[in-house]
């Protein structure tokens, strides 16, 4: 028998709050109870999820004393570091989707098909990785099992979607920059070469993101990696552009039957019908689709791959489920 469990999924109200649940009513998981929580905006508005409305309550710094099992924490860095402490103190396993603490040495980054063993090395919190950096691991996974990679350049198209849902407005206003509510410039009719903000080296935060959460989930921190990540006017789904360098030779066969093999991977790659990943038809779906495979002959052992991913769901909501259903099955 199926123990009951309790499940607080705060920000609940968001574009990545609201996917979660789109996420778990898809799944059904019948041995789980939830509670609603948001910012004290949103509080006490309702949301329709398992045949149901919801009454959205606010999070607080007692809200945790009900003793939930999970939390799953959609509502950004600076709630995730004050509120999820504060659930674990209370026995509670937080799954947070912010990168407030990805990159801590006890708290495992996860991507369950790339590395489900590490949810168990918790100490009540386990990260979701950066959306770009979800879709990416999946194929680099097997190909660094198989080949060994030597060297990733990561080349990210990223939807407006990745920036909330003031990236979406700014996109649908074809606004000028007068009227902008998230980014510098007009995201519509452009391609901004500018995601989260810029570090010394000139590089973005979600470069480097990128960069280190990649090492992290592949426990392989050797691997050289360069990034340049660019927001597109696409409302949802990314599309990478990934060149891997691998250390062994390899025949395209067999990369082809390794990524088709690999769960979570659908492969839609024929060039002379003109099938490759389309953000469009990404949209909605929980799996990574990947295309354009071939070799990149200037370089000895390379390989292009195009792939593209829904970032609310795959990119966030859906990995953060995964890890729940890990967690309890």
């Amino acid at each position: 028998m199926y123990r009951k469990y309790k499940v607080a999924i705060v920000g609940a109200t968001g574009l990545v709050g609201r996917t979660v649940l789109k996420v778990l009513e898809e799944k059904n998981l019948f041995n789980l109870s939830y509670n609603l929580f948001s910012s004290k905006k949103s509080a006490g508005s309702k949301l329709h999820f398992l045949n149901q409305d919801y009454i959205v309550h606010e999070l607080t710094l007692k809200a945790f004393e009900a003793k939930y099992d999970f939390a799953i924490f959609c509502a950004g860095s600076k709630i995730s570091e004050k509120y999820a402490p504060i659930a674990v103190d209370n026995g509670c396993i937080v799954i947070d989707n912010s990168s407030v603490f990805r990159m801590k040495p006890n708290v495992p980054l996860v991507v369950p098909e790339v590395n489900p063993e590490d949810i168990f090395s918790h100490s009540g919190i386990i990260s979701n990785p950066n959306c770009s950096t979800i879709q990416a691991v999946l194929p680099l996974k097997p190909l660094d099992d198989t080949y060994k990679i030597k060297r990733i350049v990561y080349s990210t198209y990223q939807a407006v979607s990745g920036a909330g849902r003031l990236g979406i407005e700014d996109l649908e206003s074809k606004s000028s920059q007068k009227t902008l509510k998230k980014f510098p410039y007009p995201i519509y009719n452009n391609c901004l070469p500018h995601i989260d903000i810029f570090m010394d080296d000139g590089y973005t935060k979600e470069e480097h993101k990128m960069i280190n959460e990649t090492k992290k989930i592949l426990h392989n921190p050797n691997i050289k990696i360069t990034a340049t990540a660019v927001r597109v006017p696409v409302e949802n789904s990314h599309s990478e552009c990934i060149n891997v360098e691998l250390e062994k030779n390899f025949d395209l066969y067999d990369v082809r039957m390794l990524l088709e093999n690999f769960p979570g991977i659908v492969v839609a790659d024929n060039p002379e019908k003109n099938i490759y990943p389309l953000a469009s038809k990404a949209n909605g779906n929980n799996d990574v689709f990947i295309g354009r495979i071939r070799r990149d002959n200037s370089i000895e052992n390379g390989l292009n791959l195009w792939v593209v991913a829904d970032n609310l769901r795959k990119g966030a909501a859906t990995n953060a489920v995964q890890i729940l259903e890990k967690l309890i099955y």
